[in-house]
């Protein structure tokens, strides 16, 4: 009786106390800003024998969305290097599809919203595939929502003036460089997941051609025991009764 007491009193100076669960992590801020920006994933998904994975990436309406994918290996019994890839809008429109072991997909995005990517094994029904990604979006004039209103109040504030621009011929300089180097990031991804799945391609020769070579040896000396057995069988002799000699 006593805690219920103090528990009593507590809520009384204390007041109800108001919570629950956060929904709205950034309140102030819109899903342009919350989203927007250049941005890269790459990483290496393993899909099971006819299994499906599918991604999801924001990008807004007028900038660059891109795909790259490689098979790097596959195992299983009568397994097939071709990897289905299918991207849709947010609107589920069919936006662009590949079928093949390697491949590339850039485009303008149409709609501002998240963009799916599906990888279908479809080929493979006993066959196990890993794959790498790269995907991501690039904006080449990306400036924040803050940055460009604080740009269109100055420009209305100095209409009449002529100011030196230098520190803008800078600021651009450096977002160019920044995209370029964007993109050579980009490419060396790319090269990098060649060069991955020439050398699980390598292996998978290597082991190839060792067994069947181990197969061929064997080949060669059981068929060289038999002929040499053959051989011997035809110069046996039969020793005994006079009747069992051969006669002219």
């Amino acid at each position: 009786m006593f805690r219920i007491l103090c528990l009593s009193l507590v809520l009384v100076f204390l007041g109800p106390v108001h919570g629950g669960p956060l929904t709205d992590l950034h309140p102030n801020m819109t899903d342009q800003e919350l989203f927007w920006g250049t941005d890269q994933y790459d990483f290496s998904v393993v899909l099971p024998a006819a299994g499906l994975e599918c991604f999801w990436h924001f990008a807004h309406r007028g900038e660059r969305f891109y795909l790259n994918f490689m098979v790097e290996w596959v195992t299983g019994v009568g397994h097939d290097r071709h990897l289905s890839v299918t991207v849709n809008a947010p609107s589920s429109l069919l936006v662009s599809t590949v079928d093949d072991a390697k491949g590339q997909i850039n485009f303008e995005a149409e709609e501002t919203g998240f963009y799916q990517m599906c990888f279908n094994n479809f080929h493979n029904r006993f066959g196990t595939m890993q794959v790498f990604l790269s995907f991501g979006v690039y904006y080449d004039g990306y400036k924040d929502l803050a940055t460009r209103q604080e740009e269109e109040k100055k420009k209305k504030q100095e209409v009449s003036k002529d100011l030196n621009n230098t520190l803008t011929f800078i600021e651009e300089a450096t977002h160019k460089v920044e995209n370029h180097v964007f993109h050579v990031f980009r490419y060396y991804t790319f090269g990098r997941m060649r060069k991955s799945a020439d050398y699980f391609l390598l292996l998978s020769n290597s082991w190839y051609v060792t067994w069947w070579s181990v197969a061929l040896c064997l080949l060669i000396v059981a068929s060289g025991y038999l002929q040499l057995l053959f051989l011997q069988r035809l110069f046996v002799t039969q020793t005994g009764a006079e009747e069992k000699k051969p006669r002219c």
